[in-house]
């Protein structure tokens, strides 16, 4: 079986290039659609067919969609794929528009919740669709989303994007951020693992999507009433958010001083996460998100009760739920998990075993595999490729 897949950056998406490495390796006939960079580069290294181009209509620069459409209609045209798989809204809305009812069947793997949740482009993204669509949810709150619009079962399929289940598993070092910051035994270690991602304007967002404000206010609270502790932000400005960071490392001097360390990018993530008590994952809008990271490195999580989270951190069993944009909630939910350490330990380990059975990359790369049969099986067959093209 041969396969397009449509990514939209040579950057990020490392949660696609893994499943797609997979894919490859089962002997899947893998190509792969993305700007050059990183990404690119890791694909040609495992074998993959790369094809350098930007095949997403990207929603600020309307002017280039029709470069967009072409292209992907002439990479459809040259690689003759049997099935078409994107990984985001924007490479999806150009998969549409050039194949149409035509062309092979198409897959679009929802890599989060976002677009759903607000009806104008929840209704784009649907309109767009012909009967030769097919989804693949990444969380259950997203196939719920699409089974409550009125498509059928059969083209909503749900298979959560897998990981390097044994990455997060720290022999040595664990503490080693404490140290490095000088905290006292007893000064409880919160970390925030996200990049700053500024608000989408056109979205209707007024803070970042991630939450960092609504930590740094919960924090203050519990500061407030006596908990010591300490919050460590661990990422970067995403994408030209350079302003946005500086007024949330503002927020964070001005209401959580003394309380407080920003980190930048760092490469030793699995590390920070062996060190802190506790995980805190505060996004208004989320797939699973670092709270697979976190349960996977076996500290007790913290996030909120949207998108994905709720399918790997469940309340009484794995983890905390709090309330998005609500600091009030969240402030509720880390203090009720610093309370017990024995009890956080325990649901820590039992996310932990959840998050490896759930999300490992070689049973949920099989999984999509197995939803590629069964989409092709309900095709009409294709004429034979020529000998040129194959």
């Amino acid at each position: 079986m041969r396969v397009l897949h449509l990514v939209k950056t040579g950057v990020g998406a490392v949660w696609a290039q893994r499943q797609i490495e997979v894919l490859h390796r089962m002997g899947v006939d893998v190509h792969v659609a993305l700007p050059d960079g990183p990404r690119a580069a890791d694909y040609r290294a495992s074998g993959i067919a790369v094809h350098p181009t930007s095949p997403g209509l990207v929603p600020t620069r309307p002017s280039t969609w029709p470069v967009a459409v072409r292209t992907v209609r002439e990479l459809v045209d040259r690689i003759r794929p049997d099935l078409v798989h994107s990984h985001f809204v924007d490479t999806t809305l150009a998969m549409r528009a050039a194949l149409w009812a035509s062309g092979p069947p198409r897959v679009f793997q929802v890599p989060g919740p976002l677009h759903l949740e607000r009806a104008p482009t929840r209704w784009i993204e649907l309109a767009t669709a012909t009967d030769r669509d097919h989804w693949i949810a990444s969380c259950g709150w997203v196939r719920e989303r699409y089974l409550r619009s009125g498509l059928p079962e059969r083209r909503v399929h749900l298979s959560h994007y897998g990981t390097d289940t044994a990455r997060f598993a720290v022999a040595g070092g664990a503490g080693s951020l404490r140290a490095e910051l000088g905290l006292a035994p007893s000064t409880a270690l919160i970390a925030m693992v996200a990049h700053f991602y500024a608000p989408k304007r056109y979205l209707g967002q007024t803070r970042g999507i991630k939450g960092h404000e609504d930590l740094i206010h919960a924090a203050a609270r519990l500061v407030g009433a006596g908990h010591d502790l300490h919050v460590v932000f661990a990422g970067g400005p995403w994408d030209g958010a350079d302003t946005y960071a500086v007024e949330v490392r503002a927020l964070a001097a001005a209401v959580l001083p003394g309380r407080h360390t920003f980190l930048g990018l760092r490469d030793d993530i699995p590390a920070i996460y062996a060190s802190a008590d506790l995980a805190v994952h505060p996004s208004a809008s989320e797939n699973l998100g670092g709270a697979a990271e976190s349960l996977l490195a076996g500290v007790p999580t913290v996030a909120t009760r949207v998108g994905g989270f709720p399918d790997v951190v469940r309340p009484g069993r794995t983890g905390w739920l709090a309330a998005p944009r609500d600091p009030v909630s969240l402030a509720a939910a880390i203090g009720d998990a610093l309370a017990d350490r024995e009890r956080a330990a325990r649901y820590a380990a039992a996310g932990r075993v959840l998050a490896r059975e759930l999300l490992d990359v070689d049973r949920t790369a099989g999984e999509v595999a197995a939803i590629y049969d069964r989409i092709m099986a309900r095709q009409l067959p294709r004429p034979p490729r020529s000998p040129r093209t194959s």
